[in-house]
């Protein structure tokens, strides 16, 4: 047939073995072993005492407990509002850079990671004499209720601003990624040469292309804001993490139980957006 045909038979290639991945199992065990012990031994805390036995009693006064319900609003209007503010600052500002200022890249980026190498006692220590020298400097003026306004126990803006500040090196970290992966002169020169105006660039063209960054983003920020302790201590303030800490003096097993309940809260969103993204693409 080879003959009648003119083709040479082709030699079967042989597949070589398959490597053995059992190093792949051992690394995601020792992974699993690393997140999960600890957990499970939070856990077994807030549910066994040696004179009650197993009891869920700890999970049961949460809703109960004084000052959950108003902390963690707080810290939550907290973090919408520092992801609103950090976004509307970040994304302009790297896109003005990115299309009309690409010289500046670089001292953007020290600008937004400087943050990393001030410790954050320093940081809030700042924060607490410029409040203090404002409040004496500004008295005679009409911007000393601005000044005491931003420190409003009910709702802090202070904490915001601080909390921009924190999350600005990982929030342009994440939006740096998203924008490296599309052609963003390109999008906006078309969008621009068919009549589109700026705010639609923004809001219609480019946004869309940036969801999973922003999603990183969002949800960064979500986890630094309700995990911040210093900054918001040492100011005076109790949101989430604060008042948790506050508890624990006096209730051992129910700030554990709080402090399971938001690690999970977190991982469920983190996991929620994750999926939903991925059909996107998949899409």
């Amino acid at each position: 047939m080879a003959a009648l045909t003119g083709l040479e038979p082709v030699a079967a290639v042989a597949k070589p073995p398959a490597r053995p991945r059992v190093w792949r199992g051992v690394v995601f065990l020792l992974a699993a072993a690393y997140f999960l012990i600890p957990l499970g031994a939070s856990f077994w805390y807030t549910v066994y005492t040696p004179v009650e036995g197993v009891s869920l009693s700890a999970y049961g006064e949460l809703l109960t407990a004084e000052g959950f319900i108003r902390s963690l609003l707080l810290s939550l209007g907290l973090a919408v509002a520092t992801i609103v503010l950090v976004l509307l600052l970040s994304l302009p500002a790297m896109l003005a850079v990115r299309l009309f200022a690409p010289r500046l890249r670089p001292v953007m980026e020290v600008l937004c990671t400087l943050p990393l190498v001030v410790p954050p006692i320093t940081f809030v220590a700042g924060i607490g004499t410029s409040l203090r020298v404002g409040t004496d400097v500004l008295a005679p003026t009409p911007f000393w209720g601005t000044i005491i306004a931003v420190q409003d126990p009910g709702f802090p803006v202070v904490l915001v601003l601080a909390y921009v500040v924190l999350v600005l090196p990982f929030v342009y970290r994440s939006l740096d990624a998203g924008l490296r992966t599309m052609d963003v002169r390109t999008l906006v020169e078309a969008a621009r040469n068919l009549g589109a105006s700026w705010p639609y660039v923004v809001f219609r063209v480019v946004v869309p292309n940036l969801r999973s960054a922003l999603a990183s983003a969002s949800f960064l920020t979500l986890a630094l804001v309700l995990g911040e302790y210093t900054v918001a201590s040492l100011l005076g303030y109790e949101p989430f993490a604060v008042w948790i800490v506050t508890v624990s003096g006096s209730a051992g097993q129910l700030s554990v139980a709080v402090s399971i309940l938001s690690l999970l809260l977190i991982w469920l969103l983190l996991l929620a957006v994750s999926t939903v993204f991925g059909r996107e693409k998949k899409k």
